[in-house]
């Protein structure tokens, strides 16, 4: 086909094992995810069984994070599916271009993004808009989902925005209240995105993943692959490094 490059990113272990086969460069880095102990608010026991699972740290800061929210009279409502109507979102993509724009970056996604793209991707999107003590909406984040039905497999996060500010706000849109979402409907798993340690803190663990990589040019080829060879190296000490901090209690 006259390709200069072909990426397969984020394949299963089936793609895996083809594009090995195939001859492609493999790679591996690094996200966070959160992996749900059972399936079913029945089997992890909700929001606050999830916490009797992190240490007591850890357990104290997710709580005075979701206190200082409460406190400033914020509450979210979750929406899927038909439930965001268009005035939701546009309103997702008023407070997602804001943030990048305060954060010094254009907002590649348009609004015809989240007006059309999400619109026909009806059960495949949950909204949580957050108001405030004046019924006024203040932020929003979005969430994605593997399929449609009732416990879906996996979520994953996530776009955000916020036209007012109000301490530990994201971390409550972004992580607190998409994790009870995922406990209370079965999710398997909640993939929160690429780099941040951060994200520990909250229970998303260091998790490899990988990719697989061909070049046509067999100069740029090698080097490619020589720097993936050091690379693996550093990633997998990482992993090492990362696998002692966890916030999970012992045992």
């Amino acid at each position: 086909h006259g390709l200069s490059s072909l990426h397969v990113l984020l394949g299963s272990p089936t793609d895996q094992a083809a594009c090995n086969t195939a001859g492609l460069m493999a790679r591996q880095t690094v996200q966070f995810h959160w992996h749900n102990t059972g399936r079913g608010p029945a089997a992890l026991g909700g929001f606050d069984a999830f916490l009797a699972t992190l240490t007591q740290d850890k357990r104290k800061k997710i709580r005075q994070e979701r206190r200082k929210v409460a406190d400033a009279g914020v509450v979210f409502e979750a929406k899927r599916g038909p439930q965001i109507t268009a005035d939701d979102w546009a309103f997702m993509a008023r407070c997602y271009a804001q943030t990048y724009r305060e954060h010094g970056n254009p907002p590649y996604l348009q609004p015809a993004f989240f007006t059309e793209t999400l619109a026909a991707q009806t059960g495949l999107w949950v909204l949580f808009v957050a108001r405030n003590a004046r019924g006024e909406r203040v932020a929003c984040s979005l969430v994605a989902l593997s399929d449609t039905s009732d416990q879906p497999e996996a979520a994953y996060g996530r776009y955000w925005g916020a036209v007012e500010r109000v301490d530990c706000l994201h971390f409550e849109a972004c992580y607190h209240q998409p994790l009870a979402w995922c406990i209370d409907h079965g999710v398997q798993r909640f993939e929160g995105g690429a780099q941040g340690e951060h994200k520990m803190a909250r229970a998303l663990l260091p998790t490899a993943t990988h990719s697989a990589h061909w070049l046509a040019h067999p100069a740029f080829a090698d080097a490619v692959e020589r720097f993936l060879a050091r690379e693996g190296e550093g990633v997998a000490g990482y992993l090492a490094h990362l696998a002692g901090r966890s916030p999970l209690k012992a045992g």
